[in-house]
């Protein structure tokens, strides 16, 4: 996929996919307004977006999308996912947060429409993880929150406590989980 070489030797990729009854022109608003604080990222809410439930309209103020904007991955944070590549209706990539400008981004994580006959789209999604991953922060690896840690942001520090072999079998399991949830959102959405 074209954000392959963002990451060019990851520790982990995972790949899913949905056929959505709809064709990119009408998927890719629900793509272009994702992030917690925005309209949210169509998966567990109270994951990954503080509770917020997502939204179940398509939001004006926030179609316009650029690199480099953030799409902030939790409620609160200033930094998180950037946008990378804008290429509607048919790419969306987005880079995890910088590991070191030698180690380049920790993820990438591409939402690619490909159209098929009858006005149907195929949206695949993909993340790339760096083996920087869980490499400490510069900041030291502070809180988007004022009032502590969320619920995700406990969850990646425990997963910063596991032995590899434990560690990846549980993060495929926990994004695949949440990434089948968001695919099946933005599908229900688009639809509608």
């Amino acid at each position: 996929m074209p954000a392959d070489p963002i990451v060019p030797e990851p520790m982990g990729t995972i790949t899913n996919a949905v056929t959505i009854d709809a064709p990119p022109e009408r998927v890719w608003p629900w793509l272009a307004q994702m992030g917690a604080g925005r309209a949210g990222w169509y998966a567990y809410d109270r994951v990954d977006n503080g509770g917020a439930p997502s939204a179940q309209r398509l939001m004006p103020e926030y179609q316009d999308v650029a690199p480099g904007d953030i799409l902030p991955a939790v409620p609160g944070a200033k930094d998180a996912f950037v946008i990378t590549v804008v290429d509607p209706p048919s790419d969306l990539i987005l880079t995890g947060p910088d590991a070191g400008t030698a180690r380049g981004p920790r993820a990438s994580w591409e939402f690619l429409l490909q159209p098929l006959e009858r006005g149907r789209t195929r949206l695949i999604a993909r993340v790339r993880i760096s083996p920087h991953w869980l490499d400490p922060q510069p900041d030291g690896g502070r809180s988007a929150s004022p009032h502590g840690p969320i619920f995700i942001e406990r969850v990646y520090g425990l997963m910063a406590k596991m032995p590899r072999s434990l560690l990846l079998p549980f993060a495929r399991a926990g994004h695949r989980i949440m990434q089948a949830r968001q695919l099946r959102g933005i599908k229900r959405r688009a639809e509608s």
